[in-house]
């Protein structure tokens, strides 16, 4: 209990000369916080949709950070997340007094690790604090060298969700000003402009820079629906800039927010388009006339892997009324080709990978990546040598600051990848099964499924649209995370490609849309072909929807609109 009160006294001393130091500015945003908390709390009461987020470095869920990420829900920091960012960051105020060697506090980064970044002081007087936030700005600004265009906002407000909560963790140690600086950037509508590109894939470094300075009321951010310089905004908004001091900065830049909340929009997405392809499939199945038998409940149960249950599952219900599960007609071969066949468990494989994949975003979004780790339980570290108990933060008990490579994202790289590759799959079993849609001896359908009336080409030059699309999404699918070159004199040595891999991933999802739109052009106009075809209550919903953006081919014309119709109308459906 005496280590509890020894603790709690260097807290609140520390603060106390923190916040003086500071000018007060710690104070004012502590302020800010409170009042964006308490009007938040307010708009709950009276039923705002909007309601509060309560953040409190406790695990986050995928719908929560879309939430605020797309809908602007409000957030309010706990009381139980503000005590620990007030503890780990008196932890690191006792280092910098002490002259503790810690990288990215006392020390330089990269290379430079080993040059001072502070010299020795016997307190936290107004110099060495200078001297801190001098570091913490220069820091921030020789890193802040994204390029190319600018993420979108959503991606933006999704990663400072997800760093605002892990701060609240203590694990970064940074000042109670930058979470309330978080919030009230989030509650207010303040957006950094963040360079789409710049990150290696350990920790999105030169991007994240620009948040970090956007705190500081440097650099630029969208408010009010324009683009303008970060102070002006935070002048707006009755906000003050965070006098960034300790391993603000560090804690601010060093984790891979952005790359995590760019590869969860980009895996929400994909779930999005496998929702609607299994059923723009079994609507393509109907235009083939194609046979039900891959997909029984007996077939899956000598294979039950779980993505093909499901989407076997799915396709049943999808057809239930269709004249697929009626007695074959003559011409309805006993196989079809294998696109058709092996569709429900390619896609299944989809399905295996994104659950995969949304279990690794998860993860990463609700856990630390902070290098170094702020610890204020040391009883583990203290039998482990002297090596260990150099990390040990001297006054303050059971506090250390220990170095980790927690910022490594190569598990969540190999998940997006291979999504990708799954995608890439399901991508040329449908480019294949659209083009065994012109084969009149496959369908026993007019070639190219011309309408009877129409003496022209019909759907024949289509495939090459369908081709290429297929050959680009091949291409986006190959992994990246290989690409390594060594930088910071041959120490950073290793990389993941981890944001380009998540972009990569986004730009084939919006490619597999036209695509769909492709084979849903074909699956309709089979269908039309075949008089009094009975169709399953969902393809007949879907292709009743399509109808309304898309009519019937009938005779030759330009099928560029009805193409991007198509992927307009498969983006919009309700999920």
């Amino acid at each position: 209990m005496r280590g509890r009160n020894d603790f709690a006294g260097v807290v609140v001393g520390a603060l106390v000369g923190m916040l003086w130091l500071l000018g007060g500015a710690g104070g004012a945003e502590a302020g800010t916080g409170a009042r964006d908390a308490a009007g938040a709390a307010a708009a709950s009461r009276v039923g705002d949709v909007r309601r509060v987020l309560v953040l409190s470095g406790d695990p986050l869920s995928v719908a929560d950070i879309l939430e605020v990420a797309r809908q602007g829900r409000p957030v309010e920091i706990s009381a139980k997340g503000r005590a620990r960012v007030a503890t780990t960051f008196a932890v690191v105020l006792a280092a910098a007094r002490a002259n503790l060697p810690v990288y990215g506090l006392t020390t330089g980064v990269g290379w430079n690790k080993d040059k001072a970044a502070l010299k020795a002081a016997e307190a936290l007087d107004p110099d060495l604090m200078a001297a801190s936030q001098r570091f913490n700005l220069g820091t921030l600004r020789a890193h802040a060298a994204g390029v190319g265009e600018p993420l979108p906002d959503e991606v933006v407000r999704a990663a400072m969700v997800i760093r605002l909560n892990l701060l609240l963790t203590g694990d970064g140690g940074v000042q109670p000003a930058v979470v309330d600086q978080y919030a009230a950037f989030l509650n207010r509508g303040i957006t950094p402009i963040v360079p789409g590109r710049g990150s290696v894939g350990e920790a999105d470094i030169l991007q994240s820079a620009h948040i970090g300075l956007a705190l500081a009321g440097e650099w630029k951010v969208r408010y009010g629906g324009a683009v303008m310089p970060a102070a002006q905004a935070l002048n707006a908004a009755d906000l003050k800039p965070v006098a960034l001091v300790g391993k603000d900065f560090l804690s601010i830049i060093g984790d891979n927010s952005l790359t995590v909340a760019q590869s969860l929009l980009a895996v929400h997405a994909a779930r999005t388009w496998l929702d609607r392809e299994v059923t723009v499939f079994a609507l393509s199945l109907e235009g083939l006339n194609g046979n039900v038998a891959p997909f029984l409940d007996v077939v899956v149960a000598a294979h039950p892997e779980h993505g093909f249950a499901v989407v076997a599952g799915r396709l049943r219900a999808d057809l239930a009324g269709s004249d697929l599960w009626s007695v074959g007609e003559a011409h309805r071969p006993l196989q079809d080709p294998l696109s058709f066949r092996t569709m429900p468990i390619v896609l299944g494989n989809v399905w295996e990978a994104l659950d995969a994949a949304e279990a690794e975003v998860v993860f990463f979004a609700n856990h630390s990546g902070d290098n170094p780790l702020v610890v204020t339980d040391t009883r583990s570290l203290a039998t482990q040598g002297a090596q260990v108990g150099r990390y040990i933060v001297p006054g303050v008990p059971n506090a250390a600051i220990v170095p980790t490579a927690n910022f490594e994202p190569l598990s969540l790289v190999a998940a997006l990848e291979r999504v990708s590759l799954a995608l890439a799959h399901s991508s040329e079993s449908i480019t294949q099964s659209v083009l065994r849609f012109e084969n009149p001896a496959i369908t026993g359908l007019p070639r190219f499924l011309t309408a009877p009336e129409n003496p022209g080409h019909g759907f024949g030059a289509v495939q090459k649209a369908v081709v290429s699309l297929n050959s680009e999404i091949r291409s986006l699918a190959m992994p990246v995370s290989l690409d390594s070159v060594a930088l910071a004199g041959n120490i950073e040595d290793v990389t993941t490609d981890g944001p380009l891999t998540a972009r990569r991933l986004g730009e084939l999802v919006e490619d597999l849309y036209p695509l769909s739109s492709l084979q849903l052009l074909h699956a309709a106009q089979a269908v039309g072909l075949r008089k009094d075809f009975h169709q399953g209550s969902a393809t007949r919903a879907l292709l009743e929807g399509y109808r309304a953006h898309v009519p019937f081919v009938d005779q030759d014309r330009i099928l560029t609109e009805d193409i991007e119709a198509g992927a307009q109308y498969l983006r919009g459906l309700s999920p």
